[in-house]
């Protein structure tokens, strides 16, 4: 694939968020050719639903650029089922490596549901992107996060499932850091956890801290609505 501008930024290069829609279409595009699709899983009131991402950027690409882009399924570990991915440039060279981790849930309870069988036709693959599994992402105990800004959701952010989509909350995100970091550092990894869906209408409070530690600086941003955490996410620059 060719990255295209309007996946890029000021830098001119490939946006976090626009790596987190690649990924999203190439793990539907994959689940639908081994049988455990949005349509298939659609026939029992069950969808898929990212619940955490980690991402590492190597070297962002760059628009214009040519890059190889892959996923496969590491199968079911514990409620979760795993999913990796890698993008490389055209000599080979790593540029971006993630894991996520996917629930199943019940369209109509939204409770979680167990034991899809998809380790049956061999498509599982063990080769590690990133070996570990994201883990938890969440404010440092004893901070005191500043509200950076309120999103209300709306129609740019809902996705085919009538709610946020996975990407947004990254934009939102990107969106509260300073922009002299954004536009100077291109970011270095991101963990995320997605802990509630947010919908049409609802109003979303951005909380986040930053630490500077050396050459790197870290931002924890948090999406409440009310008193419910819809999403947390690490940043690294």
């Amino acid at each position: 694939m060719i990255i295209p501008c309007y996946q890029t930024d000021g830098a001119q290069l490939l946006k976090p968020a626009a790596f987190m829609d690649g990924a999203q279409e190439m793990a539907n595009r994959h689940a639908d050719i081994l049988g455990f699709g949005y349509d298939d899983l659609s026939r029992t009131r069950t969808l898929w639903v990212l619940s955490r991402m980690h991402i590492r950027f190597i070297r962002h690409p760059k628009w214009r650029e040519e890059v190889d882009f892959v996923t496969w399924h590491k199968g079911p570990s514990m409620m979760f089922y795993l999913r990796d991915y890698r993008m490389s440039a055209a000599d080979g060279s790593p540029l971006v490596e993630a894991t996520t981790s996917w629930l199943v849930i019940d369209v109509d309870t939204r409770r979680i549901v167990r034991g899809l069988s998809i380790d049956g036709d061999g498509s599982i693959c063990t080769d590690n992107a990133i070996a570990e599994p994201c883990g938890k992402v969440q404010m440092p105990r004893g901070a005191e996060p500043a509200l950076a800004g309120t999103h209300t959701v709306a129609y740019s952010d809902i996705d085919l499932n009538g709610h946020t989509n996975n990407a947004m909350y990254l934009v939102w995100a990107m969106d509260v850091v300073d922009y002299d970091v954004t536009s100077s550092r291109p970011l270095k990894e991101m963990k995320i956890n997605f802990n509630h869906e947010t919908r049409p209408g609802d109003e979303v409070s951005l909380y986040r801290i930053r630490e500077d530690k050396g050459d790197s600086i870290r931002y924890v941003v948090e999406g409440k609505v009310g008193d419910r955490q819809a999403f947390c996410v690490e940043l690294m620059f």
